[in-house]
């Protein structure tokens, strides 16, 4: 499967549990809601019909239901509500939506309003399971003299629910149908930030890319417009003597050298040696900036310090070389050990007899013999060191440091 699928799928698939979640959640908050908007009517009904004198007033009649079954139809109608039935102390009916189960007992356990307290719950009664309220029905002595009970049935909520569910569920399929569109931009937006690269090939591009920058012999800074450092290779750490890890993120400013940080602001394409430490680099850059605004740059660095002081060697034998073919060496000397005297003298920036001699494993005597005739001839220049206890030493310093 292809990223742009896997990515479309996963989303799509988050769309619809979200939604899904959501619209079970926000259905139970309407049922409850529901029942509880008809809890709070059926007890406003049932107690408004406890409170009617006429209808406390009608216990007392010879024929109570007479006179309370046409005020609880009304009342009933008005509320729509299943019924509105009102019983005595026994239980014997006085208002029922069918005139037939007038006078008879309630289906129901009366004994919660009768003791006094308010009954709110489902139960099953003659026109069949319903959502109800009992409240009970005092007299003026305050004395509970019968019930009153009001009610909806649960296949009329189920319907009032099923109406509203209807509502819900097309909310939740338009969110659906509008996340699945926004989950396809997003996925073709990503595509468009990763080249339309499928994770196979990015991670294939990533191993490449460590692989060769981390095997390198040359260094490799990468620097963003802002300045700061996005990618530095082994390579360069090392020629900067700092650790990687410490560079990324870094300011260009402020760990690399005033010299090198000109050239990657100036640019440099053809090369341009510079001395870092102990190395000597060539480097080259591309400028960071472009028509006076910030952008990347990329310093490369390749290390010729090797290669320097092999040509200054090759330099230095070539002297001694041409020297003794133009003026041939005093007696006693060696022109192989003038010349091993000559490359020690040139990778010091100056030297003493005593030092030469340690150098090359010779006598100080053989070492001054050599290092004076390398300053007789002007290949090397002989000061005193006045710094010295006694008398003033002798040191050398080779004229052609290459």
């Amino acid at each position: 499967m292809t990223l742009r699928m896997q990515l479309l799928a996963l989303q799509a698939l988050i769309v619809f549990l979200v939604t899904l979640a959501t619209g079970i959640t926000a259905g139970a908050f309407q049922e409850n809601a529901l029942r509880e908007a008809y809890k709070d009517r059926m007890q406003a009904v049932a107690q408004s019909v406890a409170a009617l004198p006429v209808v406390r007033e009608a216990f007392a009649h010879e024929d109570p239901a007479a006179v309370i079954q046409p005020i609880a139809e009304v009342i009933r109608e008005a509320s729509d509500l299943a019924y509105v039935v009102v019983a005595n102390e026994d239980g014997i009916r006085y208002s029922h939506p069918n005139p037939e189960r007038i006078g008879e007992r309630v289906s129901t356990d009366p004994s919660i309003p009768l003791g006094g307290e308010i009954y709110v719950g489902t139960q099953t009664g003659t026109l069949g399971t319903s959502w109800r309220v009992k409240v009970p029905i005092r007299d003026d002595d305050g004395g509970v003299i019968g019930t009153a009970s009001v009610g909806i049935l649960e296949s009329e909520l189920d319907e009032e629910f099923a109406s509203n569910l209807a509502w819900l569920i097309s909310a939740m399929l338009a969110a659906a149908v509008l996340g699945v569109f926004g989950a396809a931009w997003v996925t073709s937006v990503i595509r468009r930030r990763i080249y339309r690269l499928e994770p196979h090939q990015i991670a294939a591009l990533v191993k490449n890319q460590e692989t060769t920058l981390h095997r390198l012999s040359e260094g490799v800074i990468t620097v963003d417009g802002e300045g700061r450092i996005t990618l530095v290779n082994d390579a360069a750490a090392r020629f900067l003597d700092r650790d990687a890890g410490d560079l990324d993120g870094a300011l260009a400013d402020d760990v690399l050298g005033p010299e090198l940080f000109a050239l990657l602001h100036e640019g440099e394409s053809a090369g341009r040696p510079v001395i870092v430490g102990s190395h000597v680099l060539v480097a080259r850059s591309t400028a960071s900036e472009d028509d006076g605004a910030d952008v990347g740059a990329t310093l490369l660095l390749r290390d010729h310090t090797e290669l320097h002081d092999v040509v200054r060697r090759v330099e230095a034998a070539d002297a001694i070389i041409a020297f003794r073919q133009r003026f041939g060496l005093p007696k006693g000397l060696s022109g192989e050990t003038l010349e091993r005297v000559s490359a020690a003298l040139a990778a010091r920036p100056e030297a003493s007899a005593t030092e030469i001699g340690d150098d090359l494993q010779i006598s100080r005597v053989s070492a001054r013999r050599y290092l004076e005739h390398l300053a007789a001839t002007g290949q090397a220049v002989r000061s005193l060191d006045y710094g010295t206890k006694g008398r003033p030493s002798a040191r050398y310093r080779i004229t052609d440091p290459r």
